[in-house]
């Protein structure tokens, strides 16, 4: 256990984004505050498969225009800090609203995993989501259904993000400090085709 990889759960308010977090982190957590803000930080880590992950819950937001406290504490995190991962966390039943955070995290170049929670309601009100070609649209995005509420999708998440990570070199840049411009992540380009 000797790499610590650091995933960012960015998402619309409401989405099941905190339950995801307590899910995968449990007691092991941390709250305080951003640096320089009053917005609420939290973090947390897990192992899984004798890799640790370091899971920092960014502020709900609907998008990284930055015009608010929260979306630039998102967006900050996401282009300067450079997670290893973003694991952007979706209402499977208000994909359209939720979709323009996922258009503009997709803008930032930002290594990418989709959670589409809220299974069961969607299948409830007989939604039908076509996952293959929703990841196709999205340029190869890698996606996990869920209902977090229920901790249905929570083991599935861990192997994806164990999977996903194996061909990446974790970004060490400390957690309260941003990263020059030389600064950068190598992500296993084929990763996103998965």
């Amino acid at each position: 256990m000797t790499d610590t990889f650091r995933v960012a759960l960015a998402g619309n308010p409401n989405t099941g984004k905190s339950t995801i977090f307590n899910a995968l982190t449990g007691a092991n957590q941390h709250v305080g505050n951003w640096p320089g803000k009053t917005v609420v930080r939290r973090s947390g880590w897990f192992v899984h498969r004798d890799t640790t992950f370091e899971v920092v819950d960014l502020p709900g937001t609907y998008s990284l225009s930055a015009f608010s406290p929260d979306e630039e504490v998102a967006r900050d995190y996401i282009v300067r800090t450079q997670p290893d991962l973003v694991v952007n966390v979706l209402d499977v039943t208000n994909l359209e609203r939720n979709l323009y955070l996922t258009a503009q995290i997709l803008e930032t170049n930002a290594p990418l995993l989709l959670v589409l929670n809220m299974q069961d309601l969607a299948l409830r009100r007989g939604y039908r989501v076509d996952y293959e070609k929703l990841s196709q649209l999205l340029g190869g995005v890698p996606i996990v259904p869920a209902a977090a509420a229920k901790g249905d999708g929570i083991g599935a998440l861990r192997d994806m993000l164990w999977h996903l990570l194996q061909h990446v070199v974790p970004n060490e840049t400390p957690i309260n400090s941003l990263p020059g411009e030389n600064d950068h992540v190598a992500f296993c380009p084929h990763c996103r085709a998965l």
